[in-house]
């Protein structure tokens, strides 16, 4: 399966856009998720994903998107897991836009791909909390943080994160099922053309016994 360094290029233009909006006045304010984007502005549903708050928010998320992108991405190929980036950006942002004023990042996108590879790729390790936990604890105890966040006020996205989430957890339970009923479908040929006798021998049979 050949990659198409999605996950690579979506963090480089991550970088760009944050170049952007730190030398062009009002570009954040253009692109930023609002409620402008339920009356006619629908890209920002899309835009806000590139744009990012601060140098730290920048950083942070682009280690989780380049490290658990690629990650997920040789696992599904690129182009799902171009599909599930954006599906799990868009729709984690068609759920905040109705609890925040205004937000931006990457974040709910991020959580689409944690979400996925906490299903398809459960007992892998990863560094979280100050020690190495498989991905599936891991992915609870952020969720977890999210659901606590829900109840303290602060400038963090925690709806558009658990809504990523869950996104990437369908994605991850639709991947498996599909290619379960593919391997399944691949195992059952194969035994079926290792059942088949060649013509070969049953002429040779038929000759030597019908005659």
């Amino acid at each position: 399966m050949r990659s198409r360094f999605y996950s690579l290029k979506l963090t480089l233009l991550c970088i760009v856009v944050f170049i952007l909006q730190v030398h062009i006045r009002g570009f954040t304010e253009l692109f930023l998720l609002n409620k402008q984007a339920l009356y006619g502005e629908w890209w920002r549903f899309v835009t806000a994903i590139f744009l990012h708050g601060s140098l730290s928010h920048l950083i942070s998320n682009l280690f989780a998107l380049a490290l658990f992108g690629f990650i997920l991405e040789s696992i599904v190929g690129s182009k799902k897991f171009l599909a599930l980036f954006f599906v799990s950006g868009i729709g984690a942002n068609l759920v905040a836009v109705h609890f925040y004023g205004a937000s931006l990042g990457a974040s709910g996108a991020i959580y689409g791909i944690i979400g996925a590879l906490a299903i398809l790729r459960p007992l892998m390790l990863v560094w979280a909390f100050g020690m190495p936990l498989p991905m599936i604890v891991a992915a609870f105890f952020w969720a977890m943080l999210d659901v606590a966040g829900l109840f303290v006020p602060s400038n963090i996205g925690h709806v558009a994160h658990l809504s990523g989430m869950a996104f990437g957890f369908v994605f991850g339970f639709v991947w498996l099922k599909k290619k379960r009923k593919l391997s399944r479908k691949h195992a059952l040929l194969r035994s079926r053309r290792e059942m088949e006798i060649p013509e070969s021998y049953m002429r040779a049979w038929e000759e030597r016994y019908l005659r």
